[in-house]
């Protein structure tokens, strides 16, 4: 393998890293190593209380020798309960708006597949960062560290955190689906726009990768970065998105089967396992549309027995402590985790480092491969 020294975009010249690869994770082990090895690792702060992510943070610095990394946030615009008081007040309020009818339909679910039920202590914290109530407090600890990026999912952030985030020098992106959503982040000041394609795992809009790349960059006009974002793990999809207009490419779904994740082992063999045809888009997860591995819970979901799914963020809330439950017993026909398209490549583990080398190992190639078919 040849050493590349760095691939040079606005995006690496503007946070100061070796290749245009952004990684998105919930394992701070796999953020680290990501950005050890050139790229940006961008630590998904969902799951966090703000204690638990003051520590990872530090955790982080401790390990990336001095490379930039990032931490995205959850912040929707539009979630069941946003007039409901504060996180606490919140939380009471919604469980007791949950239809007993889906703890039901829950129950059966996992009495039909064998899964035990989980000890008091194991049970889960339904808010975390599904709102704008609790991702602020996220917000607030990940700015007390040296970030390079703080990022958004879910809707533009709100202006006044691009605003904090921009006094303290750090660079502020956000999730898109469409150019309109595109246009929404740029108009709170959002300086990079990851345009994220249906085939990412996760949250993800309807327009196809190829199609909704160009049309962001058209829409957000040149002044304005791009990421590319859906369907790429691997070097030639990074040259597709950069000769589509974009200045680097953010990742997500590859990371859950490196040597490094935390990923669960019953759903990192079923990713292992999977073809490109076995995810589906589903409300089943948050409420929201997500692109999760397509199993007997997506299924039950879709089945004329279901009691549909409940408004963001009552759904996870109704399923949080299942989805523990699966994962604690291994439930090989219910494990399901949010994954893309891209889970039909992912097939082997690998240490980060080297699944970074061969994307920009392929990425050259690539180039080289297309400069050749200009005449002179």
């Amino acid at each position: 393998m040849r050493i590349v020294v760095g691939v040079r975009t606005r995006a690496t010249e503007l946070l100061g890293i070796e290749y245009p690869i952004f990684a998105f994770s919930h394992c701070r082990d796999v953020v680290a190593a990501v950005s050890r090895a050139g790229g940006m690792g961008v630590l998904g702060a969902l799951y966090f209380t703000p204690e638990e992510l003051e520590t990872e943070l530090n955790w982080i610095e401790d390990n990336t020798g001095g490379k930039p990394y990032g931490v995205d946030v959850v912040m929707p615009a539009k979630y069941e309960g946003a007039d409901l008081g504060d996180a606490g007040e919140m939380l009471d309020r919604l469980q007791d708006m949950i239809p007993q009818t889906h703890r039901t339909f829950v129950n059966d679910l996992l009495d039909q597949h064998g899964v035990a039920p989980l000890n008091d202590e194991g049970v889960s914290r339904y808010l975390l960062g599904w709102t704008d109530a609790t991702a602020r407090p996220q917000v607030e600890v990940a700015l007390k560290h040296p970030i390079g990026l703080l990022a958004s999912a879910l809707g533009p952030p709100p202006a006044d955190v691009v605003e904090q985030a921009h006094r303290q020098g750090v660079t502020v992106a956000g999730l898109a689906s469409s150019a309109r959503h595109a246009r929404k982040q740029k108009d709170v000041g959002v300086d990079i726009i990851v345009a994220q394609g249906t085939e990412a795992g996760g949250h993800t809009g309807e327009i196809s990768t190829m199609v909704l790349i160009p049309e962001v960059v058209d829409a957000v006009g040149p002044d304005t970065l791009v990421l590319a974002a859906g369907g790429i793990g691997r070097g030639r999809q990074m040259a597709a998105g950069l000769a589509l207009g974009a200045d680097g490419v953010w990742t997500g779904s590859i990371w859950l089967t490196v040597e490094e994740a935390d990923t669960p082992e019953a759903s990192r063999d079923r990713m292992l396992a999977a073809t490109s045809r076995d995810t589906v888009r589903s409300r089943s997860w948050t409420g929201k549309p997500a692109r999760m591995l397509k199993t007997a819970w997506t299924e039950a979901w879709e089945s004329p027995e279901s009691p549909g799914t409940l408004p963001m963020p009552m759904q996870f809330m109704l399923i949080s402590d299942a989805l523990k439950r699966i994962n604690r017993a291994g439930a090989g026909d219910l494990t399901t985790f949010p994954v893309g398209q891209i889970v039909g490549t992912m097939n082997q583990v690998k240490p980060t480092s080297r699944v970074i080398y061969e994307m920009v190992e392929e990425y050259i190639e690539t180039m080289e491969r297309l400069s050749g078919l200009i005449e002179d």
